[in-house]
């Protein structure tokens, strides 16, 4: 029982959810699935949180949809091989982004750019 002047703390902090997205969208690589659940995470903690980790949900719900428009321009166009360099762009470019967001959510700092298209 809790007194009414008490707040509860939260099961997960914030900034471990933000790595625990970074985390969903590595595993993304080999599933769908994990990478789903991440930007569900991050849509439903985008408003919910300060304005260091909101420049993180913010990257990485752009992360997730630029990447998938990456991924699926990449896969029609490999019909005719131009696709292939647009597929390796995508890996290297999602993964630098996450790596980048993984470190500075661990300094506790904010993406300095979080609607860029680049890396932030």
């Amino acid at each position: 029982m809790t007194l009414p002047s008490e707040t509860q703390r939260p099961i997960v902090s914030d900034s471990t959810l933000a790595v625990t997205v970074y985390i969903l969208y590595c595993l993304g690589y080999f599933f769908v699935i994990p990478a789903l659940i991440g930007v569900i995470i991050a849509h439903i903690k985008l408003d919910d949180t300060d304005a260091v980790l909101t420049s993180h949900f913010h990257f990485q719900i752009r992360t997730f949809w630029i990447g998938l428009l990456y991924l699926v321009t990449g896969t029609v166009l490999s019909i005719i091989l131009i696709g292939i360099p647009i597929l390796i762009w995508w890996f290297f470019w999602s993964l630098i982004r996450i790596i980048k967001g993984i470190i500075r959510v661990n300094e506790y700092k904010p993406i300095a750019r979080p609607t860029s298209w680049l890396f932030g």
